[in-house]
């Protein structure tokens, strides 16, 4: 059986449209031009946005100059060079060239470079390029991040990017939803970062492989809008296609002041369909850390030894946003990184870095004996900025903690929130707030 759009159905027709609907399901009928849609139905899609960097889109640029069409809208891609900018050799200079000059022949809006840049996930939803109701794909797997603002995001590879930058479409297989139901209020000390990290620890890293995770509960009110930006952009780390919260106040707080934009807020069906459900009780949360060599290794500060570290990154898509820096700040106040120790904090992006230095962190940092960088994704990605010997240790507020993901393959990364980050910088081994007396 065939539906209008060309693609089998798993089921009949009769059967779809009978359903209600999830929140990703129901962004993806729309954007199919479709009344209904279930897991597992392959539909193609019109796109709100196309997203790059200087790793993934020159990949993509030698393929979308192969189909021999004009970019399909030159105000619906944007395109980020900040894996390793500024440039930390001749290679990434050209590729960054590259992407510069495709953007500059095409016309492209939304490109941004030194001086006005950012990590490519703190910057699109600073900007208010990427809003409630959306889909958005990136040639980047951290794309499902804007999930927290009630948009379907997902990372796509560099040759969907391609041919999304041609045609303003890609296809998808519908994803089925896990409904991760929170409830209760964050402790102290304990942000987004554990409440994702918990939820990997308990599923593991293909707990949720090709699914949706969808937040929902009187516990989401409690998460600021930092904390979803956090617990989305993680999604991918639990196997997910995507992370999405609904539309509440406080995604409507965030956008005020924002340029205006074709945002359709949507949430899910009474009676919608989920694979499974989760709950999670945030105040019985502590501070966590995942262990090497995989984000589903997760236990409470609290359980581990003495572990002493070599370095700490507060930063990336994942914790580089203002707040973030202020829970950083306000550990580090009036003390000292431990000697020994190499404390490099990244704002997300150039607004982060000025707000931060306006209220007083940046100065914060550097009297710690912290190094501030500019923005970009730096060591993260094992890029540049605080790349880890053999034997060395890091504490680090970024996603990711496979063997040799931040330099040497026998380094190791603990993945934290800002605040374990912090205090383990002060105290030389992986520490909570707790452990200064705060």
């Amino acid at each position: 059986m065939m539906p209008r759009d060309g693609f089998p159905l798993s089921r009949t027709d009769a059967k779809v449209n009978a359903v209600s609907m999830t929140i990703s399901e129901k962004i993806i009928a729309s954007h199919a031009g479709l009344d209904r849609v279930i897991p597992g139905q392959l539909v193609e899609c019109s796109v709100d946005l196309v997203l790059g960097n200087d790793i993934t889109t020159p990949p993509a640029i030698v393929e979308f100059e192969k189909i021999g069409l004009p970019v399909f809208d030159r105000e619906k891609i944007a395109l980020v060079p900040d894996h390793f900018t500024p440039n930390k050799d001749i290679k990434s200079a050209e590729l960054a060239r590259m992407v510069r000059d495709f953007a500059a022949k095409h016309r492209i809006k939304h490109y941004f470079e030194i001086g006005e840049m950012g990590i490519e996930h703190v910057l699109l939803p600073e900007k208010g390029l990427v809003g409630p109701g959306q889909l958005v794909i990136g040639a980047d797997s951290h794309t499902c991040t804007y999930g927290a603002l009630n948009a379907f995001a997902t990372g796509v590879g560099s040759t969907d990017m391609a041919a999304a930058m041609a045609t303003g479409r890609t296809w998808f297989k519908v994803p089925s939803s896990v409904k991760v139901i929170l409830t209760g209020s964050l402790p102290r000390w304990v942000g987004g970062k554990d409440v994702i990290l918990h939820l990997i620890g308990q599923i593991g890293v293909d707990g949720a492989l090709y699914q949706a995770l969808e937040f929902a509960g009187g516990g989401v009110s409690a998460l600021t809008m930092a904390d979803r930006l956090t617990v989305a952009n993680m999604a991918i780390e639990a196997g997910a296609k995507n992370g999405i919260f609904p539309y509440d106040q406080r995604t409507a707080d965030f956008y005020s002041g924002k340029p205006a934009a074709d945002f359709q807020p949507c949430q899910p069906d009474p009676g919608a369909d989920y694979a499974r459900e989760i709950t999670i009780d945030l105040s019985r949360l502590e501070p966590l850390v995942a262990r090497p060599h995989l984000p589903e290794n997760v236990v409470p500060v609290s359980q581990l030894p003495d572990i002493a570290i070599d370095q700490v990154v507060i930063g990336s898509c994942t914790n580089g946003r203002l707040e973030d820096l202020a829970v950083a700040a306000d550990i580090l106040a009036g003390g000292r990184v431990r000697p020994g120790v190499r404390l490099i904090v990244i704002p997300g992006s150039q607004q982060v870095y000025l707000d931060a230095l306006e209220r007083g962190y940046i100065k914060t940092f550097i009297e710690a004996g912290a190094v501030v960088s500019t923005p970009t994704c730096g060591p993260c990605l094992g890029g540049h900025m605080g790349i880890l010997a053999a034997g060395e240790r890091a504490v680090a507020t970024t996603n990711r903690n496979f063997r040799g993901r931040m330099g040497h393959v026998d380094s190791e990364v603990y993945l934290a929130g800002p605040a374990v980050a912090a205090a383990s910088a002060r105290l030389g081994k992986i520490s909570s707030p707790g452990e200064l007396g705060l």
